[in-house]
């Protein structure tokens, strides 16, 4: 999943998540693409449904599932449109000039001889934004994985792809989405910038395809799930609140990996908001983690790494946050305390927390832990380890996870949709794409008569799908090496969500020794598989 180009994100209201290996910076918009039908005689049809059918096999944890296999791209609209005006007219836009629309690609595994009525279906989706979901299809739960180092740099091409025996075909069928402009998806017309690219358009846009993909396939009736990663969790929170309050579509159970829903939560940047204390606390959990990893830790590692982080919520959640709280207030034998104890939790030294006031970020944190060594520490993955940019500037440069893994996982997926899937000749697959100029975080919450600028906050999506569907399940997964999103904070969010206590029960948390992308850990993404098989088949309501 990548990480965001730091310059990009210090330009931003919010800090955006990423759901593939690092994000190239560009200030180019994306172009239409080259499935804009740019002659097209009908102006206001600027796209039209692809797809190309093939079949296959995997093996899940050793029972061999056959499979048919859907690539294509459904078109979606932007709020407001009216399928009877499209009609009537031949468009309203100013100059000729065709209303937004976006071509969204997708990939769909449906099992064979499975009842469609009453087979649990499944939505997946990366983040960035501005990602593509290559991610979460090839190293994952599609039926082919690519084959990667577990915490150090992949060679160069050739890369193995393999029978994936962690395939979610055994528990539901899949289908993989690009959000508009990545992949294969395009977004052209009017305004489409405009029409897509921020937290309300781009949910409308998901919510779109998914009704649209349930008529093409006959899904209404199936049980239903969304599965979103890193901004994709956030898109979650809007995507089902929308569904069920303004579509009437009960979902089973919605999917979190890497959770953030609250971006005045981030550790990439707090400095850019002074006054809010929590993404220190939610953070130093993660700290503790890597530096438990990586020998950091001063005295005798312990055994027992969820004993041992336990130990460091509580301290984070008391006397770090109070310490915190007094801001320059605080006594110094109280500051120095702190700060010895913080030292022997993240592996940094006194003085260097010292330094930093009790408060260190992210990107400090990945550059300091190693750098006795020149060494910089991964954010999606702390377990990650890459030679220092320059080991005199204050935060890492750059991500070693994302350098890492990225072109196995981009070269891999470009070989298998052309020979395998037989679709994308001619095409240019775009695994991310620079959105962040023109992206807008603002976010209508529920019941707001405005959308609200700033920090993105979804929590009050979640909280209101939670109430008006109380049977709505919710699983929250993460790693305990991610920086990007540190797992404590979705535990943190769903803690503090707006719902009664009775629906608290509804939530579940998994966590595995690995980071953001936590399927990027071979060990790990088999607990994940397990972890998710298990909770759809409890809450898919068949019944055996």
């Amino acid at each position: 999943m990548k990480t965001l180009v730091r310059t990009l994100a210090l330009g931003c209201a919010a800090i955006a998540l990423s759901a593939g290996p690092a994000q190239a910076a560009s200030s180019k918009k994306d172009t239409a693409g080259d499935d804009a039908a740019s002659a097209s005689a009908a102006p206001q049809a600027l796209f039209q449904p692809t797809e190309s059918a093939s079949a296959g096999s995997v093996t899940v944890e050793g029972s061999k599932i056959g499979y048919k296999a859907v690539a294509g791209t459904l078109v979606v609209h932007p709020a407001g449109w009216d399928d009877a005006a499209w009609r009537e007219k031949s468009g309203n836009a100013k100059k000729g000039e065709p209303g937004a629309e976006a071509s969204m690609f997708y990939v769909a595994y449906f099992k064979d001889g499975a009842p469609s009525a009453n087979r649990p279906i499944t939505f997946f989706y990366n983040g960035g934004p501005g990602s593509s979901t290559v991610w979460l299809h090839m190293g994952a739960f599609g039926p082919k994985r690519v084959v990667t180092s577990d915490d150090s740099h992949t060679p160069a091409a050739p890369y193995s792809l393999v029978n994936n025996a962690y395939s979610l075909l055994d528990a539901t069928d899949v289908v993989f989405i690009d959000a508009p402009g990545t992949g294969f998806s395009r977004i052209a017309g009017k305004d489409k910038d405009k029409a897509f690219y921020g937290v309300d358009a781009d949910g409308h846009a998901f919510s779109e395809f998914i009704k649209a993909f349930l008529s093409k396939y006959d899904r209404w009736n199936s049980p239903k799930y969304l599965f979103g990663e890193s901004y994709g969790t956030p898109r979650s929170a809007v995507v089902v609140n929308e569904l069920e309050t303004g579509d009437d579509i009960d979902f089973n159970g919605v999917i979190l990996l890497s959770q953030i829903l609250n971006f005045d939560l981030s550790i990439d940047t707090p400095t850019l908001n002074p006054g809010t204390e929590e993404p220190y606390v939610v953070a130093l959990p993660t700290y503790a983690a890597t530096a438990w990893y990586h020998n950091k830790l001063p005295g005798q590692r312990p055994a027992d790494l969820p004993a041992f982080l336990k130990q460091v919520e509580h301290f984070a959640t008391t006397d770090y946050l109070q310490a915190l709280a007094q801001g320059d207030e605080i006594d110094p034998a109280t500051k120095q305390k702190v700060a010895t104890q913080l030292a022997q939790y993240t592996g940094l030294p006194v003085d260097y927390i010292l330094k930093s006031n009790l408060r260190v970020d992210g990107g400090q944190f990945a550059h300091e832990l190693q750098i006795s060594g020149d060494l910089t520490t991964g954010r999606l993955d702390s377990r990650f380890s890459g030679p220092s940019m320059d080991p005199l500037e204050k935060e890492a440069e750059y991500d070693p996870q994302s350098a890492a893994i990225s072109s196995a996982y981009v070269s891999a997926f470009n070989d298998y949709v052309r020979s395998t899937l037989h679709y994308g000749k001619g095409k240019t697959y775009k695994p991310e794409i620079n959105v962040f100029r023109q992206w807008d975080f603002a976010h209508k919450q529920p019941g707001m008569p405005f959308p609200i600028r700033g920090a993105t906050n979804v929590m009050p999506d979640l909280a209101m799908a939670m109430k008006y569907n109380p049977d709505l399940k919710v699983m929250v997964n993460g790693g305990y090496f991610d920086l990007a999103t540190p797992f404590y904070e979705g535990w943190y969010e769903d803690h503090h969500l707006q719902i009664p206590d009775s629906l608290q029960k509804n939530i579940e948390y998994k966590y595995y020794q690995s980071g953001h992308m936590v399927y990027a850990h071979e060990p790990s993404l088999k607990a994940l598989h397990d972890n998710v098989a298990a909770f759809i088949r409890r809450t898919d309501n068949v019944g055996g």
